[in-house]
């Protein structure tokens, strides 16, 4: 295939350019509380020192807001000049706020200004509809010149956990629903002749993700609208599913052309995250190749993909890069990965002993099958990354979840710190662990709460006894 970058225009975000003939800029979000201004700093140090572009902070809240200033002076006192980002779910006010101290506000058009979805499917007249978006303007506008007056750059953030149940009683919970929830917004960006704008659609499911994202670059091209793009996989989870699936759906419009910004969300530590987004930037040219040839190689609905890396996780990112589109697309739902060269010393670091039973490289093409929902061959879990509104020890209870229900193939189970995108994203999952308060958490089926406020310590048991008691 013939690979050109999707040309965008230019956002300038403090001292860097994200768009147009610039690099494919790389980022990660803070776990750390934003008030607390010593963790913040320190964990965004770590971040930026692994190659990090731009790091992103919840503001939950005005008091959040507010302290972007001294997390901000901190950092750039100690010679740190990486842009800030604010992101704002709920409270418009507190994007105002954090506009004045960040280089870049994040707003999510399913609550900013809409109310909190209920999945409840509502009525609108088509009057009743434009008086909603009036509402919409009227609440932004004041937000846009203030960005205009501090040089902040705005990334429009659309997840698919979080459409607003207006947008989805209109148009469902579909691609067409996800892209007009931008769109929306960004035809008043536009009005407003405010141009330095960042968009982003994200979903855990990675066959939504792209396909979502493709329509929105046609939707956008259609209206003359050529904004640079960030592109993730939201609630990958951790280890090497959160890294597969992270590879199937960022690379799958990478290698296509798409995208001008990524972030790969692990259940990690956030600087962990660099080095595999880099890697995947890395790895656009010869993916391209190695997607063209793994097409050329379908036959009887299988592909067969036979590559080389210099380490295991190189291996597995590069091959899930590959034939991430393909298999979204559904050209073929069979995989089989051979390993080009003979001998260790030949193939590289760190690869498993490829005569085990059974094989790495089934085990590896089984993973990339389920990353693009095609075959599932173990649980399914959706787990965010945790950020300052995550209230419990995310990593240790995802590690609880995972070895407690390893055996229950098939099943999706979501594990995530808030409320923003967890009853959302959950909606495609069997069942939900959401943190609802410190020291308190919600289990859901579906999307139906049916336990709220546990204490933290009897939560992961009751979840347990909740999935063995549907399943007897």
């Amino acid at each position: 295939m013939n690979y050109q970058r999707r040309l965008s225009s230019v956002a300038r975000v403090g001292n860097i350019a994200i768009g147009g003939d610039n690099p494919i800029r790389i980022q990660s979000m803070a776990t750390a509380d934003t008030n607390d201004t010593e963790a913040a700093v320190a964990q965004a140090k770590r971040i930026i020192d692994a190659g990090g572009e731009l790091v992103r902070f919840t503001t939950q809240g005005i008091r959040e807001a507010e302290n972007m200033r001294h997390i901000s002076d901190r950092l750039k006192a100690d010679g740190y000049m990486t842009p800030l980002v604010a992101d704002v779910h709920f409270t418009a006010h507190t994007a105002d706020v954090a506009a004045q101290y960040c280089e870049k506000v994040r707003i999510n058009p399913g609550n900013y200004v809409d109310p909190g979805r209920t999945f409840k499917h509502l009525e609108y007249t088509d009057e009743d509809y434009a008086a909603e978006l009036e509402k919409i303007e009227k609440k932004l506008v004041p937000f846009i010149n203030i960005c205009k007056a501090h040089h902040t750059a705005v990334r429009i953030g659309v997840n698919h956990g979080s459409l607003s149940d207006r947008i989805m009683s209109r148009y469902g919970d579909t691609p067409e629903g996800i892209v007009e929830s931008c769109m929306e917004f960004l035809r008043i960006f536009r009005r407003e002749q405010f141009d330095d704008v960042v968009i982003s659609i994200k979903a855990s499911n990675t066959v939504v993700m792209v396909t979502t994202v493709r329509l929105l670059v046609k939707t956008m091209d259609a209206e003359d609208m050529h904004y640079p793009l960030h592109l993730g996989v939201t609630e990958a989870g951790e280890g090497e599913d959160g890294r597969l699936k992270s590879a199937v759906g960022i690379g799958a419009l990478l290698t296509e052309g798409i995208g001008d910004t990524i972030r790969v969300s692990l259940s990690e530590e956030p600087e962990n995250e660099i080095p595999v987004a880099r890697k995947l930037v890395e790895l656009i040219p010869e993916c391209i190749r190695l997607r063209a040839e793994a097409e050329a190689s379908i036959k009887d609905d299988t592909i067969t993909l036979s590559l080389d890396a210099p380490d295991w996780e190189t291996f597995q990112l590069k091959a899930a890069m590959a034939v991430g589109a393909l298999l979204i697309d559904r050209k073929a739902t069979k995989l089989v990965l051979e390993v080009r060269g003979e001998g260790q010393e030949v193939r590289g670091q760190n690869y498993p002993p490829l005569t085990s039973h059974p094989s790495p490289l089934t085990t590896l093409s089984d993973a990339i099958l389920q990353a693009a929902r095609i075959k599932f061959t173990k649980p399914e879990y959706i787990s965010c990354p945790g950020c300052g509104r995550t209230l419990y020890n995310l990593q240790d209870t995802i590690a609880r979840i995972k070895e407690a229900t390893k055996d229950l193939v098939g099943v999706k189970i979501g594990i995530m710190g808030c409320i923003v995108n967890g009853p959302g994203e959950m909606a495609d999952a069997d069942y939900g662990y959401v943190g609802a308060g410190r020291g308190k958490i919600s289990l859901y089926r579906a999307k139906e709460c049916v336990e709220k406020n546990i204490p933290e310590a009897e939560a992961v048991d009751r979840l347990l006894e909740l999935i063995h008691k549907d399943r007897e």
